[in-house]
């Protein structure tokens, strides 16, 4: 990852200085190749660990006085066998769930990068102290597709010996499932799908074909309020018109840790040139989809503008 981060680094600013010298402004040239190999080294030094919490309302007239104000915590995409200190960054995460005091944790997948060991005793121990119940789901890298020697280790022991750890943690892990939270005498249904890796070749279609979607909804009466947890964002649209997904939370895309934040809409990232949801939240008449930027990181060790995040949804009842 940091020769990938060494690489992009003096691309872009040999880049930069290319581009600024044939528009012959010389001394320009120089100050904004400066300029973009310290923006890198920051993404890399600071921006990669600059956690931020997102607080999110979402309102709803299918929101019992019961769950009004139930207040979830999201987060996504730990890539641990990625971090460089995964002490620091799962222990901030951690803290920063603990702080703000929620009903429930929901992890949107993506835990490790490659295999199952990358949940070893010290990110057990550190996820073990969020202090609410953690359900989760599974993520395209989760399923083990990304093991080099799958003689070693064949790809369906790793994802079942990672639900196994989870599962140890005290975690919930929904696969194509649907559970009921109960507050009083209300209820809301959370329904949670894995990542189908037989579909790693469309990982980024967005035409991605939903599987489990016959088993993890059956029976699941629809005028119950029902928060859908998916790896992809993709699924949206089908979960809308499945009649399910009053709110749908996802991570996946990391906002591709390069996002530049504006005061309105979503910002600019070139995730946008990917997938037609990519970060933030996401509305359409009464179902809401969010898309948490994540933890971790692929490919480069940076992120730029796309902070680590944990999200704080609080649930209101609204007319």
């Amino acid at each position: 990852m940091w020769i990938i981060w060494l690489w992009i680094t003096i691309l872009f600013s040999r880049l930069c200085h290319g581009l600024f010298t044939w528009l012959k402004v010389r001394r320009l040239a120089g100050v904004m190749t400066v300029l973009v190999a310290l923006t890198f080294i920051y993404g890399a030094a600071i921006g990669r660990k600059a956690l931020r919490v997102e607080e999110v309302t979402v309102c709803s007239d299918r929101v019992s006085t019961a769950f009004d104000g139930y207040r979830i915590a999201f987060f996504s995409d730990l890539h641990l066998g990625a971090l460089v200190n995964t002490r620091q960054e799962v222990g901030q995460v951690v803290e920063a769930i603990n702080r703000l005091n929620p009903d429930i944790v929901l992890f949107g997948g993506d835990l490790v990068n490659i295999r199952y060991t990358e949940l070893d005793s010290t990110a057990s121990a550190l996820l073990q102290q969020i202090q609410a119940p953690v359900y989760s789901v599974i993520g395209n890298h989760d399923v083990g597709t990304y093991i080099a020697d799958s003689t070693a280790l064949p790809f369906a022991i790793s994802h079942q010996c990672l639900i196994e750890r989870q599962e140890m943690m005290g975690w919930t892990v929904l696969q194509d499932t649907t559970l009921y939270l109960h507050r009083g005498a209300d209820s809301i249904s959370l329904s949670g799908f894995s990542y189908n890796a037989t579909f790693k070749n469309l990982l980024h279609a967005r035409g991605l074909p939903m599987s489990g979607r016959e088993k993890g909804y059956r029976n699941v009466p629809t005028d119950c309020y029902n928060i859908t947890l998916i790896h992809v964002p993709q699924h949206w649209e089908e979960i809308k018109q499945l009649g399910y997904g009053d709110l749908t939370l996802s991570g996946h895309t990391h906002a591709m840790q390069c996002k530049l934040r504006l005061n309105t809409g979503h910002g600019i990232s070139p995730a946008r040139l990917i997938y037609r949801e990519w970060s933030g939240r996401y509305e359409d008449n009464r179902h809401t989809l969010y898309i948490n930027d994540g933890i971790g990181y692929v490919v480069y060790p940076m992120r730029i503008g796309a902070r680590p995040e944990v999200t704080l949804i609080t649930l209101k009842q609204c007319e």
